[in-house]
């Protein structure tokens, strides 16, 4: 069982890996997270690439992955991300799952919003003072919310086969 933000519980068994949110008794939509899920399900895959490129690890996994974007999530909202380890129940498909108290929509944003975010604190740290300016004017203009709703319409993500851009 897993504990919700919300104070509800639910049965790790009934959380399915194609899953991105659920009804839940509270009366909210909550987004759901499995390690599984690639990163490319929140940004595009060059971008994804960038990411595990330049970002080094230091813990179990090879390369950033979902797992370190949910793992900033929780940084950020503690009390409204919930997580379980199921590695040793064979029988789920997953080994980690997150569970928000806001809809996978809001959860899409906060991703992009946090990986701005350490993309703007990696080039504050470039020798090169215009291409960091150069960045921080581009992400001026940059509007998240619009993003992600061009993001979510081509990725198509009602659908539990859709595919990265």
């Amino acid at each position: 069982m897993l504990d919700l933000p919300c104070g509800e519980r639910v049965d790790v068994h009934t959380l399915d890996m194609g899953q991105r949110e659920f009804d839940c008794d509270c009366g909210a939509a909550h987004a759901v997270v499995m390690d599984v899920h690639p990163l490319a399900r929140f940004v595009p895959e060059f971008l994804v690439e960038i990411l595990t490129e330049t970002i080094e690890t230091d813990d179990d996994f090879e390369e950033f992955t979902t797992a370190h974007a949910m793992a900033s999530v929780m940084e950020e909202f503690p009390d409204q991300v919930e997580s379980v380890d199921v590695a040793e129940d064979g029988t789920v498909g997953y080994a980690l799952a997150w569970v928000t108290d806001f809809d996978s929509r809001r959860l899409h944003e906060v991703i992009v919003e946090l990986i701005v975010e350490l993309m703007e604190h990696a080039v504050s740290h470039a020798e090169d003072e215009e291409v960091a300016q150069q960045f921080e004017a581009e992400m001026l203009e940059f509007d998240v919310s619009t993003f992600v709703e061009q993001y979510r319409r081509e990725r198509d993500l009602e659908d539990e086969h859709d595919t990265p851009i």
